[in-house]
C-alpha cells in the first residue's frame, strides 16, 4: 500500500506489491483508492458481461470486467514496470490476446466501458476520458445508472472523440467498431432492469 509521501510517482512495479483485497487505480503515478461498486453498478456490470460475452464467444476478442488491470503505456518502449496509468475499467474488450500477461491488459483495448457513481463520476468524465482518447481507444462508453443514459464516444479521424450519441434504456446501441465482426447489439433494457 502507498505511504502518503508528497510527490512520489508510483508504477506497476508498486502497484503488484499492495494487498490484493484493496482496489487501486494509478494515473499518472498518483494512486487512488476505490470503494467497492453498489449493487446497482454490478448489476449493469454483470448484463453488459453476458450480452458482449454472448457474441464474443468463439471469436479472438475477449471482454472483461473489474476488477482487471489496464496498463497503459504513455510511449511504445516503456517497460511495464514504468507504466505509471494502471486503471480499472468496468468493462474491457481486447482483440490482441498477445497483451494480456500478468495481472491484465498492457496495451490499448478496442472498446471501455465505465458505469459512474458519486465519487467516480470525475475520473470517468475527465481524467479517463482523456487517458482513454490519447491512447487512442476506439469506443468509450459512459454509463450513469440514476438517469438510465449511456454516452457512447467514438474516436474520429482525427484521433478525437468527437460528440457522444446518447442513449436511454429503451435504446439498443450497435457495435461497429470491433475488427471482422458484425455488428453487436447491446439492449439497454436488460442492461438497466434493476
Amino acid at each position: 500500500m502507498p505511504n502518503s509521501e508528497p510527490n512520489r510517482k508510483y508504477t506497476y512495479a508498486q502497484y503488484i506489491t499492495w494487498p490484493e483485497e484493496e482496489r487501486w487505480e494509478i494515473f499518472d503515478g498518483v494512486p487512488y483508492m476505490q470503494s467497492a461498486p453498489t449493487w446497482q453498478h454490478q448489476s449493469i456490470s454483470r448484463e453488459l458481461l453476458l450480452q458482449f460475452g454472448q457474441f464474443l464467444r468463439n471469436t479472438s476478442c475477449r471482454v472483461f470486467a473489474a476488477p482487471f488491470d489496464l496498463c497503459i503505456p504513455e510511449n511504445n518502449d516503456e517497460k511495464d514496470e514504468d507504466i505509471s496509468n494502471i486503471l480499472q475499467p468496468d468493462i474491457v474488450i481486447v482483440c490482441d490476446q498477445g497483451r494480456l500477461r500478468k495481472t491484465g491488459y498492457f496495451g490499448v483495448p478496442a472498446l471501455i466501458v465505465e458505469i459512474t457513481s458519486p465519487s467516480t463520476a470525475r475520473n470517468d468524465k475527465i481524467i479517463k476520458f482523456n487517458k482513454y482518447e490519447k491512447a487512442g481507444v476506439k469506443e468509450y462508453w459512459i454509463i450513469e445508472p440514476e438517469n438510465k443514459i449511456v454516452s457512447v464516444f467514438t474516436l474520429q479521424e482525427n484521433n478525437r472523440y468527437g460528440r457522444p450519441d446518447v442513449y436511454s434504456e429503451d435504446d439498443k446501441i450497435q457495435v461497429g467498431i470491433l475488427p471482422d465482426f458484425p455488428e453487436i447489439t447491446i439492449d439497454l433494457k436488460l442492461v438497466f432492469e434493476l
